[in-house]
């Protein structure tokens, strides 16, 4: 192809975030890297408009370079990041565009097999070889901070990754096979992220990790210090929501609930993951910790931090849970009235300790049933927690503009996976602004407001 004269060939890299916002953290930095070395990087959306702009580029100025960063947690993540590599293949053969780069979860864990099966990918990066991509596509090394990053969120938020890794080991998870041993980051390096991304704009802060609660436990001294992370953010001006994912219930560090409950800017708000309640299931996962345990647990969490929303994660369907150990399952939801709660059914992974040791006994079906079941009950739970709002009046920040309304969350709604309020237009608002609006109606996963 012949460049018109005076023009100069330019190299255009669209990046495919796939799976959790850990990913998404690892993309953003790539994205600053390719930025310091002169390379242009857009990040795909779920409204399709930056991959139709990036396609749209002119062949005849822009050399075109896709990055699919995967996810390998479950069936279905791997299924979604193979079949988004195959489309970009295709587009690869047929010269749409010219590069072809694969990094993440899927690859590290496949690394044998992928580039023989996929030939079409121009090179594959694993999760933690990846930073290299700036390297070979510019020739030269990036000239920004390793925890540098383009924010392809809303600009008032971003996530915030202090560790990566995990030493749990639950019979089901293959992610310690994936991304290693726990690896905090040091505090010195997480605060200064934050100030940097305080000077951009950005204010609310969803903190994750694999395993948020084990942060600092590797680092010299072996104590969690996660703590001691919290209110060091918290100190920081211009920090205005800070909110935490990923907790572990065994071993929990109780000195996170003073925090949270002194420091006005960390949410009232705990994504914590516990899986099940039975405890013959609990040991099958090795979760380290019973039904009574995790009963306490949450009472104490309850006690000490007053208005908390709690974030699980449950499954169904792995073995040795019968419609006994099920019905508990239900039973303790029940119980609990969960504010926020996600459930999926067991899907075998390779190597995992379930995979070699126990034996997937539930049929498909019955999975599918189940958890059905559970979503069902869970669904008229958040209905009655959403109805007893009606009437109080909550802060919200606002996250982007409809034609008959604005979109916003309270602390009690982290990004993506809360419900949302839907804010009546009685003034001008911007994405980022914060107002106090009393909440009008209810429904499972929204809620109706009016500015004050």
């Amino acid at each position: 192809m012949t460049v018109p004269k005076g023009k100069a060939m330019r190299n255009k890299i669209l990046v495919v975030s796939l799976g959790c916002s850990k990913n998404l953290v690892d993309s953003e930095r790539l994205m600053k890297m390719l930025e310091s070395v002169g390379l242009e990087s857009i990040a795909a959306d779920d409204s399709g408009e930056a991959e139709k702009e990036f396609l749209e580029s002119d062949p005849a100025t822009t050399r075109r370079h896709v990055v699919v960063n995967t996810c390998g947690f479950i069936g279905d993540a791997k299924e979604e990041s193979i079949n988004e590599i195959l489309r970009w293949s295709a587009l690869r053969t047929s010269g749409t565009i010219e590069g072809l780069y694969v990094m993440g979860c899927l690859s590290q864990r496949y690394a044998e097999v992928l580039p023989g099966e996929i030939p079409e990918v121009d090179r594959w990066y694993g999760k933690t070889d990846w930073p290299a991509l700036a390297v070979d596509l510019a020739r030269r090394h990036p000239a920004s901070a390793p925890y540098d990053r383009v924010i392809t969120t809303p600009r008032h938020h971003a996530y915030l990754k202090i560790a990566e890794g995990c030493d749990r080991m639950c019979a089901f998870c293959a992610i310690p096979l994936i991304t290693g041993r726990y690896r905090s980051r040091s505090e010195q390096e997480i605060l200064e992220e934050v100030r940097i991304l305080v000077g951009r704009g950005v204010r609310e802060f969803n903190v994750i990790a694999q395993d948020l609660t084990s942060y600092g436990r590797d680092l010299p001294g072996r104590q969690p210090r996660i703590a001691s992370l919290v209110r060091a953010i918290s100190e920081i001006e211009g920090v205005e929501w800070i909110r935490l994912h990923y907790a572990y219930p065994n071993e929990f560090p109780l000195d996170l609930l003073d925090v949270m409950a002194e420091r006005p800017n960390v949410c009232r708000y705990l994504d914590i993951a516990l899986q099940h309640i039975s405890d013959p299931v609990l040991a099958n996962m090795r979760r380290h910790i019973t039904g009574e345990e995790t009963r306490r647990l949450l009472a104490e969490i309850r006690r000490r931090v007053p208005g908390i929303h709690l974030r699980t994660t449950l499954m169904v369907g792995f073995p040795g849970e019968g419609e006994k150990e099920f019905q508990e399952l239900l039973d303790f939801v029940r119980e609990q009235h969960f504010e926020r709660l996600g459930a999926f059914a067991y899907c075998e992974e390779d190597d995992t300790y379930a995979a070699r040791h126990l034996t997937d006994n539930v049929p498909p079906e019955v999975k599918a049933e189940r958890l059905d079941r559970l979503m069902s009950l869970q669904e008229e739970i958040s209905a009655e927690i959403q109805e007893a709002k009606v009437g109080s009046t909550l802060t919200v920040v606002i996250d982007r503009e409809e034609a008959d309304r604005y979109v916003g969350r309270s602390e009690y709604d982290s990004p993506e996976v809360d419900p949302e309020v839907l804010v009546a237009k009685t003034r001008p608002l911007s994405p980022g602004d914060r107002l106090r609006v009393r909440v009008d109606a209810a429904y499972p996963f929204e809620l109706e407001a009016t500015p004050l």
